[in-house]
C-alpha cells in the first residue's frame, strides 16, 4: 500500500471513528462503527493480512454491529437532553484529549520507521491466527463472548421492565 493511499484511508478511518463518538443518534453511531471497521479491514488488506481483514468485516462489521443495532432497537432509545456533565468529567476528557494530541504529534515527528522491517511468512494466515487465538488469547476471547452475552441479556431485562 502506498503511503498516500494509507494516509487517505487512515484519515477516513479517523473521521468514521469520530462519527461513532460524536453523533447523537445511536443508529448513526453504529453505522459509523461499520464504516470504521470496514476501513480498518482495508488497512489490514494493505498489510497483506487478508484473513484478518476479512474477519474484521465478517465478525466486527457484521455480527457485532448487528448485535449493537439489535440492542439499540430493543431498548427503543429516546432523545435525551445533553449537558456537559460534571466538571470532573469534562476535565478528565480534556486532559485525555491533550495527552492524545501530544502522542500523535510525537508519533508524527518521531521520524520514519525502519525500512527493513520483516514480517513472518505466515503473518495473517489461518494457522497463525488460530494458534494465537486458541492459545495465548483464549481467555480474553471467551470473556468477550461472555460480556456480549451479558450485555444482550441485560438489554432484554431493561426492555421488559420499561412500560410501553
Amino acid at each position: 500500500m502506498s503511503p498516500l493511499v494509507f494516509l487517505v484511508v487512515a484519515a477516513l478511518t479517523v473521521v468514521a471513528a469520530l462519527t461513532v463518538v460524536l453523533h447523537r443518534n445511536p443508529v448513526h453511531s453504529a453505522l459509523g462503527l461499520v464504516a470504521t471497521m470496514c476501513l480498518l479491514a482495508v488497512l489490514f488488506l494493505g498489510l497483506d493480512a487478508q484473513l484478518i481483514g476479512f474477519l474484521q468485516v465478517i465478525v466486527y462489521a457484521g455480527a457485532i454491529v448487528v448485535l449493537f443495532l439489535f440492542v439499540i432497537m430493543l431498548l427503543n432509545l429516546e432523545r435525551e437532553p445533553r449537558g456537559l456533565g460534571p466538571s470532573v468529567v469534562v476535565g478528565a476528557a480534556t486532559t485525555g484529549a491533550a495527552g492524545l494530541a501530544v502522542l500523535i504529534v510525537r508519533g508524527l515527528t518521531g521520524g520514519a520507521p525502519p525500512a527493513d522491517t520483516t514480517v513472518e511468512a505466515d503473518f495473517g494466515g489461518v494457522a497463525a491466527v488460530a494458534e494465537r487465538l486458541f492459545t495465548a488469547y483464549l481467555l480474553p476471547f471467551e470473556l468477550t463472548s461472555l460480556l456480549l452475552l451479558v450485555a444482550v441479556v441485560g438489554a432484554v431485562a431493561i426492555a421488559k421492565r420499561r412500560p410501553s
